[in-house]
């Protein structure tokens, strides 16, 4: 089970955007995935639109046990294949600052009753809220990889260099954790602005950066808008940001597979086939 946790300490970046992206890719190559939405915000559950459940992820962190997991899971709306441990606002009460090690570690035993499962999930994608407290950090102490989003501009940059000092913070907690990268998100490439801010990036953190971007297409508005995956939305802008999806999570089962630090290279043929066949 690959658990990767997205973050950002800056909001509005489009953290929830880029692990929807990899949900919808996900769903498209048939990686059976749970979304579990930490942010109090909820918006990765309304995008994916699950049926009611009697419990949320608030309970969960309060109690993981398997009986509050089997309530706060639920399919998505998307389609088999793809479910949420649903988001809840009451979850922002457990946000504490300075949280103590029996908090920090309920979200990693729900994970370790997950991996127990008859059928666990191949691919579990944390979806952080924009602040480092107990939700941020529960999700790094039971996470395999973080994956760092940012936006090219100079505060985003900052905030991905803050997020990266807490995923090496967290290590204290959680030795396997690795950064898995840093995906630059709604990139303009004719932008010079974008493109200083993106080697700046490649300056501070080197291999870290991913060799895809997310770029910046109208039509991720729209298909969260209509709560679509972005796979299935047609338009030739949604088919350009689904292909760097789909890269961008062949490179993140690849690494997850091998354990191995990101380096900054082309994607090799494999990955390049594998995305454009899903």
């Amino acid at each position: 089970m690959h658990t990767v946790a997205v973050l950002s300490l800056k909001g509005g970046v489009g953290k929830t955007t880029v692990a929807l992206g990899l949900a919808s890719a996900a769903l498209r190559r048939g990686v059976r995935t749970l979304v579990i939405d930490l942010d109090p915000q909820c918006n990765a559950t309304s995008t994916l639109e699950p049926e009611e459940t009697g419990a949320s992820v608030y309970d969960v962190l309060k109690e993981p046990t398997a009986d509050l997991l089997r309530e706060a899971i639920s399919p998505s709306g998307w389609g088999e294949g793809v479910d949420v441990l649903v988001g809840s606002e009451d979850a922002e009460s457990l946000n504490h600052p300075d949280p103590n090690e029996a908090r920090l570690g309920r979200l990693r035993e729900a994970l370790r009753l997950l991996k127990e499962a008859e059928e666990p999930y191949q691919l579990v994608l944390l979806d952080c809220p924009p602040s480092l407290g107990q939700l941020t950090r529960s999700a790094l102490v039971a996470a395999d990889r973080a994956l760092l989003v940012t936006e090219p501009t100079m505060f985003a940059v900052a905030g991905v260099q803050r997020a990266f000092e807490a995923v090496q913070s967290e290590r204290a907690h959680n030795p396997e954790l690795q950064p898995l990268g840093v995906v630059v998100n709604r990139v303009r490439p004719r932008s010079h602005e974008h493109q200083f801010r993106i080697d700046e990036l490649r300056d501070i953190f080197g291999p870290l950066v991913m060799p895809v971007a997310m770029p910046d297409r109208l039509a991720v508005q729209q298909a969260q808008g209509a709560c679509m995956p972005i796979h299935e939305w047609g338009t030739p802008g949604a088919r350009e940001v689904a292909l760097a999806f789909n890269l961008l999570l062949a490179r993140i089962l690849r690494m997850s597979r091998s354990r191995r630090r990101p380096s900054h290279d082309d994607f090799d043929d494999d990955e390049i086939q594998e995305a454009v066949d899903a």
